[in-house]
């Protein structure tokens, strides 16, 4: 895999191509494709091409794949064990708008893979964005915890971490929703103060990614190794220090790439804290 390293193209082998009704699963040995986790589904996967001269099909998602020794492939939510498994090796898998495999792209033939790059790029904003805002409404939030829940990437106390339940990166954003139940008031959390304070909370998150974008902070994703299921993690040198967060998509090269980064605060319900994201981009 090659998108840690930002590229959106590549030419490579074909090395396993499977029909399927919801669309054919092409395989290569070195993809520039992102794809969607299956466990963690937050950032979407990469769209664009596979082809070879004139020949041209679209990838509608890369997605996480699997095979096994004896040469049975599984997609996404069908993959029956955990990474790592002894007797799978997990793949990035190209689905194509087709439910049959093109001729030209069988096994043993090379082709080109091109990734939408445009989207890459939105949502790489939208998924550094994301993380920006979390240590931003952790630091935000530092005040209204009794007891110590731990800390985050920046030593600030992990309300991300003990509180959110699901995110959605998207192009240029992201949505987050945090639990507020009585798990989290056990933990030593004041939800009642956070009610209270809301549009300050906000305010001050705010001002934060304000400065952190005006850093220009460089951003990268380090890896492991160069398969699927080596360990990866966001990195960003921000004026309060190095933030390294474990994460597997894909981010920006710097926070000059930005020419804003903004919240909002919501309350639904008592129990649910959503905050959306919103990214714009620097005008080239």
């Amino acid at each position: 895999m090659t998108f840690p390293q930002r590229a959106t193209t590549a030419e490579a082998p074909v090395v396993l191509a499977v029909s399927s009704p919801d669309g054919a699963v092409i395989v290569v040995d070195e993809t520039p494709f992102h794809p969607v986790d299956h466990t963690w589904p937050d950032q979407p996967g990469d769209t664009g091409s596979v082809r070879i001269g004139e020949e041209r099909v679209d990838v509608v998602e890369a997605v996480m794949a699997a095979v096994s020794d004896d040469g049975v492939l599984a997609v996404g939510g069908d993959i029956p064990v955990k990474r790592g498994a002894e007797g799978w090796t997990w793949l990035v898998g190209h689905r194509i708008d087709t439910p049959a495999v093109p001729a030209w792209a069988a096994p043993g033939a090379t082709v080109v893979l091109d990734v939408d790059g445009a989207r890459r790029d939105a949502l790489s904003r939208g998924h550094t964005g994301c993380h920006l805002a979390s240590l931003a409404l952790d630091m935000a939030l530092a005040d209204l915890w009794r007891k110590a829940p731990g800390v985050d990437a920046l030593g600030s106390p992990d309300f991300e971490g003990r509180a959110n339940q699901i995110s959605r990166i998207h192009e240029d954003g992201a949505i987050d929703d945090y639990r507020l139940g009585k798990s989290l008031r056990k933990a030593g959390f004041d939800t009642e103060a956070l009610a209270a304070s809301l549009v300050d909370r906000e305010v001050r998150i705010n001002a934060q990614l304000a400065q952190w974008v005006a850093s220009g902070a460089r951003s990268v994703v380090e890896t492991d190794g160069a398969t699927i299921i080596d360990h990866r993690r966001w990195r960003c040198e921000l004026p309060e220090g190095e933030a390294v967060i474990p994460c597997g998509g894909t981010h920006v090269s710097s926070l000059a790439e930005f020419s804003s980064i903004s919240v909002t605060l919501e309350l639904p319900t008592p129990q649910l804290l959503v905050m959306t994201t919103t990214t714009v981009a620097a005008q080239s």
